[in-house]
C-alpha cells in the first residue's frame, strides 16, 4: 500500500508512511468523539489530508475542533442524506432507472450524487424527477463529469451564500441578448457579491435598486456562470411535486400563493395587497423605505430573501422581507411578509422569464 500510494501521488515512500499515519491518528480521534451531533458518515479527508467532519450545529463544530479535527457546517446531516438515499433505493426497486449508473451519499458535496449515463433510457427521467423532489439534497452528474440537463440546474428556493450571509435562489431569465441572469431581491446583491451554491460559485451580482438608507425598490440581478442554469421548476421542499413555472401573470389580491425559501422552506397563504410600502429597520443599518411591494400573510424568515413566489403555475415575485415575530410552524404558519413583484422586475430590466 505504501509503494502504491507513493507512486500514485508522486511522493516518497517515507512521505506516504507519514500520510497514512496521519490519517490513522485522525480516524482514531474521530472514533473517540462522543458528541451526539458527530456522525462518522459525514467525515472525509480533504486535499490537504485533513479529516473534515460535516456538522449542522456550531456547538458540535467546536467539539470537533477541540479534538484537533476540522469541522464544516453544512446544510444536510449525514442521517438526512442517508434517508434520501434509502428513498431513492426503494423507488428504484420498483422503477429501475436503466440510464443511471449509480447513486450514493457524498460528504464532500453534502448531497446524494446521482451519476447518469443515458437520460433517454427506460425509467431514467422518472427517477431524476423523483431525485429532484429532494431539492438541494441531491446532485445529478454525467458519467464523464459533464452536466446533463438537470445536473447544472439550481432550483429556485435553494440556499445561496455570499460572505457571511445567505439568501434564496430566485427565478432564471434572459436579457434581450440572451444572457442568463438570476432575478432576485435587490438587498441580496446590494454589494454585487459572488454567489455560491453548495460551496460552488454559480453567479455574481451585477445590478440592484436597493440601497440601505435610501428610498429603494427591492429588485436586482446576478449574472449566471456558464454551464449553470436556474431551473424552471420551483422546489417545494418535499411538499409534493416541484412547480413548473409557465409565466409571470400577476395574481389578483386574495389569490392563494406559496413561496420557497432556504429557511422556512415551503409556506403558503394569500396575497393581501400590491404597491405596499415598508420601512425596513435592519440591525446596524439606517432605516430604509422600500416601495411597490406585495403584502401577504404567507410566513417567511431571514434567509428566505430572494426566493420565488408562485400562484398556480405563474411566478409572482421574490421574497423581500417580513416581520421578526413570524412563526413559520408548517406550510400554513401565519405571518406578515413582503415580496418584490416579478412582473415589475422583468419589465424594468427588459427580461424574458425562463419557463418550463
Amino acid at each position: 500500500m505504501v509503494h502504491a500510494l507513493a507512486a500514485s501521488l508522486g511522493i516518497s515512500d517515507s512521505a506516504a508512511v507519514r500520510r497514512l499515519d496521519s490519517q490513522a491518528r485522525q480516524q482514531t480521534a474521530l472514533e473517540g468523539l462522543r458528541s451526539p451531533g458527530v456522525d462518522a458518515r459525514g467525515a472525509f479527508f480533504d486535499g490537504e489530508g485533513r479529516l473534515t467532519v460535516n456538522v449542522t450545529a456550531p456547538d458540535t463544530a467546536r467539539h470537533v475542533e477541540t479534538a484537533g479535527l476540522r469541522a464544516r457546517l453544512v446544510r444536510h446531516s449525514a442521517g438526512e442524506l442517508a434517508r434520501v438515499k434509502t428513498a431513492l433505493d426503494k423507488y428504484a426497486e420498483i422503477h429501475t432507472p436503466a440510464g443511471v449508473r449509480g447513486w450514493g451519499v457524498d460528504p464532500v458535496s453534502d448531497t446524494v450524487v446521482v451519476h447518469v449515463r443515458d437520460t433517454t433510457a427506460a425509467g431514467t427521467k422518472a427517477f431524476l424527477k423523483r431525485a429532484a423532489s429532494h431539492d438541494s439534497a441531491v446532485t445529478v452528474r454525467h458519467d464523464a463529469g459533464r452536466a446533463v440537463s438537470t445536473a447544472g440546474s439550481i432550483y429556485p428556493g435553494s440556499r445561496m451564500d455570499y460572505g457571511n450571509h445567505y439568501c434564496s435562489v430566485g427565478f432564471g431569465a434572459r436579457t434581450s441578448s440572451g444572457q442568463q441572469v438570476l432575478v432576485t431581491a435587490g438587498h441580496c446583491v446590494e454589494t454585487l457579491p459572488d454567489l455560491y451554491f453548495n460551496g460552488t460559485h454559480f453567479a455574481k451580482g451585477t445590478t440592484t435598486r436597493f440601497h440601505h438608507g435610501q428610498t429603494s425598490i427591492d429588485m436586482g440581478l446576478a449574472s449566471v456562470d456558464a454551464g449553470t442554469t436556474i431551473a424552471t421548476q420551483v422546489g417545494t421542499w418535499n411538499n409534493g411535486a416541484n412547480i413548473a413555472v409557465q409565466g409571470s401573470q400577476r395574481a389578483a389580491v386574495g389569490s392563494d400563493v406559496c413561496k420557497s425559501g432556504a429557511t422556512s422552506h415551503w409556506t403558503c397563504g394569500s396575497i393581501k395587497s400590491y404597491n405596499y410600502s415598508v420601512t425596513y429597520t435592519d440591525p446596524g443599518q439606517p432605516a430604509t423605505l422600500v416601495t411597490n411591494l406585495g403584502l401577504s400573510d404567507t410566513c417567511d424568515l431571514g434567509g428566505d430573501s430572494g426566493g420565488p413566489w408562485v400562484s398556480g403555475n405563474q411566478g409572482q415575485g421574490m421574497t423581500s422581507g417580513g416581520q421578526t415575530d413570524n412563526q413559520c410552524n408548517g406550510v400554513y404558519g401565519q405571518g406578515t411578509s413582503y415580496f418584490q413583484p416579478l412582473d415589475d422586475t422583468l419589465r424594468y430590466y427588459g427580461l424574458k422569464l425562463n419557463t418550463a
